[in-house]
């Protein structure tokens, strides 16, 4: 028996929850992965999985096995591509899920660079809001915003969020001029909800020891981010979004931010990808590849919204601006 062959059609079995599901995968006889199922038993003394007409199941021995062989099978792998990207470029499809807002601003302006170092490789990048299931989806890693909670994933942290808060200049003539966060409740606020949960978020305020959380009402929300900044520079209330997808506007006039001696907390960014899979080349290349280009972003660090802040109108700068603007 090709003991390493018996492990990775074990944890096949495993990961499809069914001999034919897996021999198809591995294109191996249905009779083979039996074979070797029962030998790698035989070898080990132990049953590792459960077997009925309608399904398999990991006994509680082959839990703890299904585990040892995807550490050992991922480092046979690791030593394998270590040899060999020195003498091969990765190549192959790379599906990739982003949210929206960070694939238009930051990600796909840098893939020139990406294609030129890794030219071999195809990308599939998806982009939204609501975040995949990347095992039932068949997405190799993706990039997610905020704090994670789905165990089953790998994580690497490779940068922060930071928000801001702005309104139209055509709205701040209507409505005035915030001053402090409570100030919101009086006013029209553009809401965002999950697409995963559908929840409303409430917003955050940091200003030293202050904290503040301020649910808002208002007449819309939206659940895609470009569309939700759209939404603001349309004048339809204020808006709390990512700097880097409100940066263009403030700089062009179109917004103005508000409450500048506020922020929110900080949102961590992580490239994730399924513990069950090996970190094959063309995935380790690109995670490096998104850690270096956010490394060097100037709003994806910690410290960046104050760069922000500081090409922003002062109250009394935003008032005579939109005093001038014209209402929608």
């Amino acid at each position: 028996m090709n003991k390493l062959q018996a492990m990775e059609v074990f944890v096949q079995v495993v990961d499809a929850g069914s001999f034919t599901r897996a021999a198809e995968t591995l294109q191996l006889p249905k009779a083979t992965v039996s074979t070797l199922i029962q030998s790698l038993e035989s070898a080990l003394s132990a049953k590792l999985l459960h077997r009925t007409t309608r399904q398999v199941t990991v006994t509680t021995d082959g839990a703890a096995y299904y585990e040892r062989c995807l550490r050992i099978l991922s480092d046979v792998r690791d030593a394998e591509e270590s040899l060999s990207r020195t003498r091969l470029s990765p190549s192959g499809r790379l599906r990739v899920d982003v949210p929206t807002g960070l694939a238009t601003e930051v990600l796909v302006p840098a893939l020139p660079a990406f294609f030129e170092r890794y030219p071999d490789i195809m990308l599939e990048l998806g982009s939204g809001d609501r975040p995949v299931d990347l095992v039932e989806e068949g997405v190799d890693c993706a990039v997610r915003g905020g704090e994670l909670f789905d165990t089953s994933l790998i994580a690497r942290r490779v940068g922060v969020i930071n928000f801001v808060t702005a309104a139209s200049p055509g709205y701040l003539a209507r409505h005035g001029v915030p001053h402090h966060p409570r100030d919101l409740e009086r006013h029209r606020c553009v809401n965002y909800f999950s697409a995963k949960s559908g929840r409303t978020l409430d917003w955050d305020f940091v200003r030293g020891d202050d904290k503040i959380t301020v649910p808002l009402h208002g007449v819309i929300a939206l659940n895609d981010s470009v569309a939700y900044v759209q939404a603001g520079v349309a004048g339809l209330g204020v808006v709390q979004m990512t700097d880097y997808l409100m940066m263009e506007h403030v700089r062009a006039g179109r917004m103005v931010q508000v409450l500048p001696d506020w922020t929110s907390e900080p949102l961590p960014v992580h490239v994730v990808y399924p513990q069950n899979r090996h970190l094959s080349a063309k995935v380790r290349v690109f995670v490096e590849w998104v850690s270096d280009l956010f490394a060097a972003h100037p709003y994806m660090q910690i410290g960046a919204l104050p760069r922000l802040a500081a090409m922003t109108a002062t109250p009394g700068e935003a008032s005579r601006e939109a005093a001038a603007a014209v209402t929608i």
